[in-house]
């Protein structure tokens, strides 16, 4: 047996910041620093912005929310709902068990428009006489997502179908917005205060 050959570790020091580093902050900066971080003088009132919050809302549940529910629909559901064979009215109902009034904005219907002949039957489902259009929050707005979470900020009454990861994620930090995906070849409702199952 030979013996195992280990590496001298020479002039093993403790790492330390240079006092010239760029992170350290001298004199005026400190100074700035430290007068934001002292409290204000007491004849002076302290401001803050804080959003409004909705009287329906009981923590994070939303108590607004009932019959006849309010679906905001996004352009990839109704791409997954042409390949799950589902109809979305009729699919929707079975969910909720009540009536549903679906809404489209303008923005999703410029996203149908801007994919091309192949999303064609989308585009053709998305303007059934059953849904009702919304105008985009902005003018000239064609971005779907932005345009959907600036709604349901503002207007928390709907409940947003959609099967984007990324949206979702922009959905969840929402408090009182459900959100409804495809799951199973049929449609589920996520963080709906009257379900039983709360996912």
């Amino acid at each position: 047996m030979s013996k195992i050959n280990k590496t001298r570790k020479f002039a093993a020091v403790k790492r330390m910041i240079s006092p010239n580093d760029a992170r350290l902050q001298h004199g005026a900066a400190a100074q700035a620093v430290a007068a934001r971080a002292a409290p204000k003088k007491a004849g002076e009132a302290l401001v803050r912005n804080v959003p409004q919050v909705s009287s329906a809302m009981f923590f994070a549940h939303n108590t607004a929310l009932g019959p006849p529910f309010h679906v905001l629909v996004d352009t990839n559901f109704i791409n997954f709902s042409i390949q799950n064979k589902l109809d979305m009215h009729k699919a929707m109902m079975d969910c909720l068990c009540a009536k549903v009034t679906v809404y489209i904005t303008d923005s999703v219907m410029a996203e149908l428009e801007k994919l091309g002949a192949k999303y064609r039957v989308a585009l053709r489902i998305a303007k059934d006489a059953r849904f009702e259009r919304l105008p985009a929050m902005r003018d000239g707005n064609t971005y779907a997502d932005d345009d959907l979470v600036e709604r349901v900020t503002a207007h928390r009454c709907y409940i947003v179908a959609t099967c984007d990861k990324d949206l979702k994620r922009r959905l969840r930090k929402i408090p009182g917005v459900p959100i409804m995906t495809i799951k199973a070849r049929k449609y589920e409702v996520e963080r709906l205060p009257d379900s039983n199952t709360f996912i």
